[in-house]
């Protein structure tokens, strides 16, 4: 149970224990039925034909073979968005044998067939931005403007990669034989399975299967339990753009039978996953046996690094994308907020006056810029981590509880004073606080900075050009922003050092991900 001990969530059939922040929502017979609001919005996606339940398997929509299924809720209500299939085992051993036999086909259509398939996708995506962007909102709680940014943001990866597709070059090697030709190929690594989070229900996706597929893989894509409808509705647009029957399969619900599906299939040549670092751990140990190729984009611990000679509305204001998006709820979130001496006091003052100005609200209601945290599990940990760093000194400048509209609304936080021993400078919040931590020199910044285990992102804000390439060079992360706080992009890669992952997604290098390099010594047939 290579994904549920490691989640920490206990399954029984279908029925789900819940005791992690990674975890479903425990649904109660009582849970409430959906609003007004929330079903006019539902049957409107049902209508379209884009609110499917069903897992996708070889083409066809189909339920769980038990018949089971799951509760999918909307977070910012408790509401019962929809039932859908809850798979297993079997369902995953058929949808990787559909996407095996698929392989043999959709390898061997040239680029440009590929291309133009994607190419389809993407305009698909686009047409249905405003559907696809209520689908996230009802199952994830982001507001809805920033749910259709994701939309955008998520197709944007197809687009690229059916560009892409039709850029992917080989060699060749000058001969050490005057009568012998050196050849490189790039050939697709087969089947992928794919394990993407909640957070951002599509982007993870299109992020892992444009690539897969124009490079000639097919893909079994598992989603999770708490936003597997859009996962859903994104396959039902590649359908229709003409991804062929196997070449896309979504399978969800009992997640380590499934996880285990993948990992211990021969014919599942590579593991792609987003999500912690822990289960990223035992998805590279359970891959081991069957030697897969695995790219993983684990958790971060985002330094957000502001200098003295920073320009104070810049920083403020690039802080706060890097630290509210998705109400904290991202793995390049800024998880601590490193501050200098000289310009401590002023920050922590129109830092928290901005963050004042941030509305929490249901995510379909005009204006709201902030959505609930996924579950009660994550309302938990943002609590124990404040009380956490209250206990040892840190005091709440602004928010620090459960937000007055219940649920899981919890008030956009700023704490000043936290120092290193305290739980939210070490562990991934992912929630809306912001903590402040003083520093005196570059020198500090930087070791202060580099003091996790974690290497995903980090923001660094300062006027200084020569201090941006220092910095930039001596911090141990992936990514890093200069006087940017959203720096994700199609174009350029994505991923992280020590223990936020291997490989990249994104770019011309996220296409690497995908292939096999073959080498060939043609000789002389008519040598001597």
């Amino acid at each position: 149970m290579v994904l549920g001990a490691a989640a920490r969530v206990a399954i029984v059939g279908c029925r789900r224990l819940v005791s992690s922040s990674h975890a479903p929502l425990l649904v109660s017979s009582q849970s409430r039925q959906m609003s007004t609001d929330a079903r006019s919005v539902s049957e409107k996606l049902r209508n379209s034909g884009l609110l499917r339940t069903q897992g996708l398997i070889g083409g066809k929509w189909i339920d769980s073979y038990d018949k089971t299924t799951i509760k999918v809720n909307n977070p910012a209500t408790g509401e019962i968005v929809a039932d859908v299939a809850c798979m297993g085992v079997k369902e995953t051993n058929d949808a990787i044998a559909s996407s095996y036999e698929a392989f043999q086909s959709w390898s061997r259509l040239t680029a440009g067939e590929r291309s133009k398939v994607l190419r389809r996708w993407f305009d698909l995506l686009v047409a249905h931005k405003e559907e696809l962007g209520q689908l996230i909102t009802l199952e994830q709680g982001k507001p809805l403007k920033e749910a259709i940014g994701e939309v955008a943001y998520g197709a944007s990866f197809i687009e690229y990669y059916a560009e892409e597709a039709k850029r992917v070059y080989g060699d060749i090697i000058p001969p050490n034989s005057s009568d012998r030709r050196l050849l490189v190929l790039k050939q697709p690594i087969g089947v992928v399975g794919a394990i993407t989070p909640w957070n951002f229900p599509l982007a993870m996706i299109t992020r892992k299967v444009g690539p897969a597929l124009a490079s000639g893989c097919t893909v079994v894509v598992k989603p999770s339990e708490l936003t597997p409808l859009t996962a859903l509705a994104a396959a039902e647009l590649a359908l229709q753009a003409g991804v062929p029957p196997g070449a896309l399969n979504v399978v969800m619900g009992n997640a380590p039978e499934i996880g285990d599906a993948l990992l211990s299939s021969p014919q599942v040549r590579k593991i792609t996953f987003t999500g912690s670092t822990a289960v990223g751990k035992k998805l590279m140990a359970a891959a081991a046996p069957t030697v897969k190729k695995v790219s993983l984009e684990l958790g971060g611990n985002a330094p957000s690094i502001i200098f003295d000679d920073a320009n104070l509305d810049v920083a403020v204001k690039g802080t706060l994308a890097a630290k509210f998006r998705n109400s904290g709820q991202t793995c390049v979130c800024a998880n601590r907020v490193l501050v200098q001496d000289g310009i401590y006091d002023k920050f922590a003052e129109a830092f928290s006056e901005a963050v004042q100005k941030l509305e929490v609200g249901d995510g379909f209601k005009e204006g709201t810029t902030q959505g609930p945290l996924i579950n009660d599990a994550a309302i938990q940990k943002v609590e124990s981590f404040v009380q956490d760093a209250v206990s040892k000194g840190a005091k709440v400048l602004l928010g620090g509880k459960k937000h007055s509209l219940g649920m899981t609304f919890y008030e956009p936080t700023v704490i000043r004073d936290v120092t290193s021993n305290m739980i939210m400078s070490k562990e991934e919040i992912f929630g809306p606080v912001a903590p402040l931590i003083r520093f005196k020199t570059e020198e500090d910044a930087i070791r202060i900075a580099n003091d996790t285990i974690a290497g995903l992102a980090a923001y660094i804000f300062t006027n200084s050009v020569q201090r941006s390439w220092r910095v930039s060079e001596a911090l141990e992360y992936g990514l890093v922003g200069v006087n940017e706080g959203i720096i994700s992009t199609e174009v350029a890669p994505f991923g992280g050092v020590k223990q936020s992952g291997l490989g990249r997604e994104g770019s011309k290098y996220g296409m690497d991900e995908y292939h096999e390099i073959k080498y060939i010594c043609m000789g002389d047939m008519n040598r001597q």
